[in-house]
């Protein structure tokens, strides 16, 4: 098992606080705020865990540069002042730097004793197996 540093752990927090940022953002009617300061947590985050030299060669390699494009894009949206059609330029961005990440995730998702039973639910698994068997086909 691979050892976690102290800027990991803290990393993962972040992460984690500023994805609570963005979901309360969302929910509070698109806050400006909330969205914000979830984005910067996020990003911050995400570079504690792999570090600055892999986040940056992450975001900026020539396949990923149209979704790390939409992802800055759609923050930079959210804070001139419209946060609703920032958040939806990001999460456009998002899917397309992390489309890569899906297949793993949901193979992960369906051993989590509840999650993996609604994910075998007829309309719910056509979907999830679509994503995880072709996820170049997405967007």
């Amino acid at each position: 098992m691979l050892p976690i540093t102290d800027y990991q752990k803290i990393g993962i927090g972040v992460t984690g606080f500023g994805m609570l940022f963005l979901f309360l953002g969302m929910l509070l009617f698109f806050d400006r705020g909330l969205l914000a300061i979830g984005n910067i947590l996020f990003i911050s985050g995400l570079a504690l865990v792999i570090g600055l030299e892999r986040t940056f060669r992450f975001f900026f390699q020539v396949e990923k540069l149209r979704g790390t494009a939409f992802f800055l894009g759609g923050i930079c949206i959210v804070l001139l002042g419209w946060p609703f059609v920032g958040m939806i330029v990001e999460i456009y961005g998002f899917v397309q730097l992390f489309k890569g990440f899906f297949p793993v995730v949901i193979n992960f998702l369906r051993r989590v004793p509840v999650l993996g039973n609604l994910l075998l639910l007829p309309g719910i698994s056509t979907f999830v197996n679509y994503i995880a068997n072709d996820p170049n086909s997405m967007v």
